[in-house]
């Protein structure tokens, strides 16, 4: 095993970079949001990475105590890797600065492919608002082009998922993403209009204030 970088500095950009600055880890994480993931849905999805460097990394996200692994019951009986309580409370942020950085070096997306992870974090995770989700308490799902997204919208944060939605969101990836990055107002509004919703019509308008949507 290959041994970890350390920046040998008390500062906290440092000591935060001895954890997450490692090839890949973000990458990880940014899958992690999505949901329960299992080791080989993770490797699919990370082309490029090695086996034996992807379990290092999920050891060592474990080790920090950002992600949790799970040993599903019968008749399921499978791993899976989430993020914990503290990943979502301390990466989710990261992963959002690190995103709307990312926007101003993105390709073009105006009717190009999308895929529902980019989508999900285009379309829903970068709209949302801690200051317009005061007082939400809500579990959501979203459903995109066939791949399944939950989490929980609670004292102004997004968690990990708890029971079943109180809100559900289907689109296709790529209007998702062009409400939110269209070239134009009007690219953008039309994008939404096909965007649904449902669930009672208080969760609905307070999730989609909350999300910008």
């Amino acid at each position: 095993m290959a041994s970890r970088r350390n920046y040998n500095q008390n500062c906290p950009i440092a000591r935060g970079l001895d954890v997450l600055g490692e090839r890949w880890t973000l990458l990880i994480l940014r899958e992690l949001v999505g949901g329960a993931r299992r080791y080989g849905d993770l490797r699919d999805e990370l082309p490029g990475i090695a086996t034996n460097l992807l379990a290092e990394r999920l050891k060592e996200l474990q080790d920090a105590g950002l992600v949790e692994r799970a040993d599903l019951p019968a008749p399921i009986g499978r791993t899976v890797y989430t993020l914990s309580d503290a990943g979502w409370r301390r990466v989710l942020p990261i992963l959002q600065s690190v995103a709307w950085f990312g926007l101003d070096h993105l390709d073009p997306i105006d009717d190009g492919p999308a895929t529902p992870l980019n989508a999900f974090l285009a379309g829903i995770l970068l709209g949302f608002s801690s200051a317009n989700a005061a007082g939400l308490e809500a579990t959501c799902r979203a459903e995109i082009d066939g791949r399944r997204f939950e989490f929980t919208v609670t004292q102004g944060r997004l968690a990990a998922a708890r029971g079943e939605p109180a809100v559900t969101i289907t689109a296709r990836a790529a209007d998702l993403v062009t409400a939110r990055l269209g070239s134009s107002d009007a690219k953008r509004k039309a994008a939404l209009r096909r965007v649904t919703f449902q669930g009672d019509p208080q969760s609905v308008a307070a999730v989609r204030q909350a999300f910008s949507l």
